[in-house]
């Protein structure tokens, strides 16, 4: 682009900055998006399909309005598939008048001025550094929704395996709302750190201080909610803690490891509370969200390696994105070791062991206790004679998942199961492959769940052991 069409594009940048906002602009448009002016069009390139769906989704009546104010008159939007741009570095747009004031001067809606211990931790993760993909996307537009009117919609739980990124929106969340004009106090902490302090209180230093520490706040974000379970007293001052920011419409956002339902010892009236907002999951990463992140890490570290390279990684190390980062980590190792580039063949010999053990081997007795980890139901019940329904359903998915994961033969899983006949397998396959095409449902808790649904939950915990 000549001089002239690239200020163009930074102006249109910052219009539509400022009209969707400078959070939602950072998330959607800072990196991996780049536009291009020719003539009277504007083209929107993006790095990966999935961006580019996103964008052209949610901003294409956007684009169209900063693009007529920019250019004088009605634009025309093309939108392009280019995975070299996910490489470039984006033009940074302007600060805004609040951060151009000084380094004295406090910007409007952040917290105070750190203290010497808190500027030596580890910056917060962005919502904007967030590798998204399918099965994260709901709880990831969850977070925006929250973030464009806080209060409005609270509390906000995330959960889900360890790994899937449930940290990583909390402190998005928390980054971006101490950038929102109007808050002042933003309190990003784990659970457990929640029960020391309150111990601590009850113990001499004055539970009016703890309250008014965690009461009188903007925005309050506690991960790792089934740390609680069974602390009765840190429970009900959770409780009292709810109570006062849902009454003054301040908002809440919690973490958790699995679904409410699946976390005992909180009692029914801080699950009522916690559930009452908004509830979003977030699964293990699907092979092409792994080969984003895999992606986003070597650039995160200026680590150059080839694309195929990156798909073989991200195809065989099935796990979370901290096994992902150490596979890695190993390769940068021996290929500044070995002083070779980093091919296939060396990837294939480093990894070798981390790509036998990320093949985890499934057994009938692993589906079955996922099965009922996910169900809720007694350990070995699948194999009783029972057939209500709160039992045949869950043995039929196991059914079909050991067809799925194992080599047993018919025969090996009807025994397995209660010593039934290999026609009752076969119909358990064939039961299940009709509630897939037919949008079927079974009984999950107190009520229905959608049975892709179950079977993802299911296989998750088989992913993570």
């Amino acid at each position: 682009m000549n001089r002239n069409d690239t200020e163009i594009v930074l102006a249109i940048r910052a219009a539509l900055a400022e009209r969707i906002g400078r959070d939602r602009f950072d998330v959607w448009f800072s990196a991996g998006v780049r536009m291009r002016v020719e003539g009277g069009q504007v083209r929107v390139i993006a790095g990966d399909q999935f961006l580019l769906d996103r964008v052209r989704g949610q901003f294409h009546g956007d684009l169209e309005i900063v693009g007529k104010q920019v250019l004088g008159a009605a634009v025309s939007l093309d939108f392009q598939l280019d995975p070299a741009v996910s490489t470039l570095q984006p033009k940074p747009l302007p600060a805004p008048a609040s951060a151009r004031r000084g380094p004295n001067a406090a910007a409007a809606g952040t917290n105070h001025r750190p203290s010497s211990s808190q500027a030596t931790r580890r910056p917060l993760s962005t919502l904007g550094e967030f590798v998204l993909g399918p099965s994260n996307c709901v709880a990831f537009t969850a977070a925006q929704r929250v973030l464009q009117n806080l209060g409005q919609v609270s509390p906000l739980l995330v959960h889900g395996p360890t790994g899937t990124g449930k940290t990583h929106l909390l402190e998005g969340v928390a980054h971006a709302a101490r950038q929102l004009r109007g808050v002042k106090r933003v309190v990003l902490m784990s659970s457990e750190q929640f029960t020391s302090h309150f111990l601590e209180a009850l113990q001499g230093s004055g539970l009016p201080s703890f309250r008014r520490k965690y009461r009188d706040v903007d925005v309050l974000l506690i991960d790792d909610v089934q740390f609680f379970s069974g602390k009765r007293a840190t429970i009900i001052e959770l409780k009292h803690t709810v109570d006062t920011l849902l009454r003054d419409r301040r908002q809440l956002v919690f973490a958790a490891d699995r679904p409410l339902g699946e976390i005992s010892g909180l009692g029914p009236e801080l699950l009522a509370r916690i559930s009452g907002g908004l509830v979003c999951s977030v699964e293990p990463p699907e092979e092409e969200t792994r080969l984003r992140l895999v992606r986003h890490l070597a650039q995160r570290r200026q680590f150059a390696v080839p694309d195929e390279v990156l798909q073989l990684i991200a195809c065989r190390v099935t796990g979370d994105v901290r096994q992902l980062g150490g596979a890695l980590n190993r390769l940068q190792a021996m290929v500044e070791a070995l002083r070779q580039p980093p091919t296939v063949e060396l990837a294939e010999n480093t990894l070798a062991d981390v790509f036998r053990s990320a093949t985890r081997i499934v057994r009938l007795p692993d589906i079955e206790t996922a099965v009922c980890d996910v169900f809720g139901i007694d350990a070995r019940s699948l194999q009783s004679h029972r057939k209500s329904k709160a039992l045949a359903q869950p043995r039929m998915l196991a059914m079909w998942l050991a067809r799925k994961f194992t080599r047993a033969a018919f025969s090996e899983i009807g025994e397995y199961f209660g010593r039934r006949s290999h026609s009752t397998v076969i119909s358990a396959q064939k039961k299940v492959d009709h509630w897939l095409v037919d949008g079927g449902k079974v009984q999950l808790g107190p009520g229905d769940c959608d049975v892709r649904d179950a079977l993802r939950r299911v296989e998750a915990r088989l992913q993570t052991g």
